[in-house]
């Protein structure tokens, strides 16, 4: 299920919590999906009975990567995610970082990829303080948004 804002998530995640499964989820813009992509939704489906994928919406991403990006509108980015057999739900989040959605939602188990540093990860002091864990995925070599768009414009 695609949620536009991720409060709308918030009766979900207390039935998921009383039901007691295990909400892990991770955060992203998901633009240009990739393999890279693939697996660290897979793994981190690995990590709950629940993973919910908080996607940036267009005007963060704007902000954060530049006036190029995204690539993929947000409806689309959704759209494509949901459709993922490892991927439960979506939400859309505005905000330039996800903390207040962490904060609220407190996932029990809060997943990213090995390049954010742990004292980096948007969401883990309040997830860890609640019982929570944050685990970090290794990357797949080569394979990222940025390096896709590189081969793109290159036109390998």
């Amino acid at each position: 299920m695609i949620y536009r804002d991720w409060r709308e998530f918030l009766p979900r995640r207390l039935a998921l919590r009383q039901a007691g499964l295990r909400l892990a989820a991770t955060n992203g813009c998901f633009d240009l999906l990739h393999a890279g992509h693939v697996e660290l939704l897979e793994r981190a489906r690995a990590c709950g009975d629940c993973l919910l994928v908080a996607v940036n919406r267009d005007a963060a991403v704007r902000a954060a990567k530049g006036p190029q990006r995204p690539v993929v509108p947000e409806a689309e980015r959704a759209e494509l995610l949901a459709a993922l057999a490892a991927v439960d739900e979506v939400a859309l989040f505005a905000e330039p970082e996800p903390r207040e959605l962490y904060a609220a939602l407190l996932p029990d188990v809060l997943v990213k990829g090995a390049d954010w540093a742990a004292d980096a990860i948007v969401g883990r002091e309040e997830i860890e303080a609640a019982g929570g864990e944050v685990v970090r995925i290794p990357l797949v070599f080569g394979r990222s948004t940025t390096n896709l768009i590189t081969r793109i414009q290159a036109g390998r």
